[in-house]
């Protein structure tokens, strides 16, 4: 596929991940990712709460539960509960991979990470980069 074509696509899916997004309860920061593979959608996935539990993300003191999922998480989680397969797949989520996903987006064999908001923290970008997984930051206002 030529580089305009891809362009085209990786802002696409961005958007939509953006979208999908907007299904998290949480209020401090809500996140969406959707894993793609031969341009087919395979799995998606946002911030929270574990099935079962109540949707809400903070406590009193507005900080996240210990428990709740990033949406990178519950995109390649809900990969085990399918017959698909992530290997060589791409992620599109719309923040940067923390360390603790970095680590299920290289077990999960995703080959290419596209986000699109840079976090402070820059681990989990550094280990996929070393792990050789391709990743692009995605400025959707450009």
């Amino acid at each position: 596929m030529n580089i305009k074509k891809q362009q085209e696509l990786d802002k696409r899916y961005a958007r939509m991940a953006l979208i999908w997004a907007e299904n998290s309860y949480c209020t401090r920061r809500k996140v969406g990712a959707l894993v793609v593979k031969d341009r087919m959608i395979i799995s998606d996935g946002y911030n929270g709460t574990p099935t079962g539990f109540e949707n809400i993300c903070e406590d009193d003191n507005n900080t996240s539960k210990p428990y709740v999922l990033h949406a990178e998480a519950n995109a390649i989680t809900k990969l085990a509960k399918s017959a698909n397969s992530s290997d060589g797949a791409t992620l599109y989520v719309t923040a940067s991979p923390c360390i603790e996903c970095a680590k299920l987006i290289i077990q999960a064999g995703i080959k290419r990470v596209v986000y699109t908001e840079k976090y402070r923290l820059t681990d989990g970008i550094d280990l996929l980069e070393r792990a050789g997984i391709t990743v692009d930051y995605l400025d959707l206002n450009e």
